[in-house]
């Protein structure tokens, strides 16, 4: 097993200053950690974005309807979303997977979309369980085979993305449930709702996780999650389980890791923070998870556009560790 003394070491025997690269060879040293490679490789690389709607969004919590998660996914397969642009810009893959919405996007598919979904969509957390176990499973393997997937056709690195109006409010009751903060810290604005819209959402994030007393087995966290934060986790766990390092994006998807390192310990190990999302549960998520993100931008957009902004940062923290020559191979 690669430890963090022996990336050290590496840096250390490079043809520069020691430590003169500052917060980029502690990006190198996670990237090496999380794939267990000295010479890490940042391509090829791919981004899956799950997609599903989300039933607590009939309660107001957001001020868009669930028809926007549609008409974003197709913003997306037509390559004109801030995530594709951002993907395109940095050569990342892009695949799309509808995970559970109310309507699919219009055919005709691409190829890089695939439109099996859980359901349609999650039943209301607000009134009950928003899945049953059985289709947490589903979500999750969902997840695990885009992963495998991905990992099969030689994509070095992985980052998986959401879009889904009224995640945040799922987002923020699993990071109330399993990151030990309360409903007010974990719930922010999400995309635009105001003052009195988002003391309502907290009231929902407190009662819903009330309900759960304390519990945080798989049944508990179906009661409060969405389709496409279950397929990530899932996605996180089986590129952990093939020692795969995965980029995190925003507040939803730490969510997503929150769930895979709960029930699968050990699958943070392959995770870097791209970035410390605007949403005020974000940095107790991170937290919990030991991870520090590598932007503070203030960027609460999701698709997995803060991974994207930040991926080139570890394309040269890898150049770093691949690239340069040792001091000894310079007669230094």
């Amino acid at each position: 097993m690669i430890t963090r003394d022996d990336v050290q070491a590496r840096l250390d025997a490079l043809a520069k200053p020691v430590g003169s690269l500052g917060r980029l060879e502690t990006l190198a040293i996670e990237l090496a950690l999380a794939g267990q490679s000295l010479t890490p490789l940042t391509r090829p690389r791919r981004i899956v974005l799950f997609a599903a709607d989300h039933g607590v969004v009939a309660q107001g919590v957001t001020p868009w309807p669930s028809a926007v998660t549609t008409a974003m996914v197709e913003t997306i397969l037509s390559g004109k979303a801030s995530s594709t642009a951002l993907a395109q810009a940095h050569g990342v893959d892009v695949r799309v997977v509808n995970a559970g919405m109310v309507q699919p996007p219009r055919e005709p598919w691409p190829q890089h979309f695939n439109p099996q979904p859980v359901a349609p969509g999650t039943a209301d957390l607000s009134q009950g369980p928003a899945m049953s176990v059985e289709q947490f499973d589903t979500a999750w393997a969902l997840g695990e085979v885009e992963a495998q997937a991905a990992i099969q056709s030689g994509h070095r690195l992985l980052i998986a993305g959401e879009m889904g109006i009224g995640n945040t409010t799922a987002a923020a009751c699993l990071t109330h449930a399993l990151a030990g903060i309360d409903a007010d810290t974990a719930t922010g604005s999400g995309a635009g709702a105001d003052a009195a819209m988002r003391i309502l959402k907290r009231d929902i994030v407190a009662a819903a996780v009330a309900r759960l007393d304390g519990r945080t087995e798989k049944a508990a966290l179906a009661a409060i999650a969405g389709f496409e934060i279950v397929a990530m986790a899932g996605f996180y766990a089986e590129a952990a389980r093939q020692g795969v390092p995965v980029l995190l994006d925003g507040y939803v998807t730490t969510a997503a890791a929150l769930i895979a390192e709960h029930l699968c310990p050990g699958t943070r190990r392959v995770m870097i923070a791209g970035h410390l999302s605007a949403e005020p549960g974000h940095r107790a998520a991170l937290t919990q998870l030991g991870l520090t993100p590598v932007l503070e931008w203030q960027m609460r957009l999701g698709e997995g556009s803060g991974a994207l902004v930040a991926l080139p940062l570890l394309d040269s923290a890898a150049a770093l560790l691949c690239d340069v020559a040792k001091l000894a191979d310079i007669g230094a």
